[in-house]
């Protein structure tokens, strides 16, 4: 996928800090360690929700449900 400039302004305490990354060699510029960053965080609240979601599961429920599909006659099942 192809990569789109934006300009956003950020904390210059944060970019000190990014800056030594880079310094560091742990990234090889500040664009690709606002990249990492921005990702993490994504990856972080789509998994977050994902976990909230499931938080609302009732388990026995749940696990009725599971069981109710091979609770039937094994001559009942399709065959595969």
């Amino acid at each position: 996928m192809g990569k789109t400039k934006v300009a956003v302004t950020i904390d210059a305490q944060a970019i000190i800090k990014i800056d030594r990354l880079v310094e560091r060699k742990v990234f090889a510029n500040r664009s690709q360690a606002i990249e990492e960053a921005l990702n993490e965080k994504i990856e972080r609240i789509e998994h977050r929700r994902l976990a909230e979601e499931c938080a609302k599961l009732d388990p026995v429920e749940e696990r009725q449900l599971a069981d109710e599909g091979i609770t039937g006659e094994i001559e009942t099942w399709p065959e595969y």
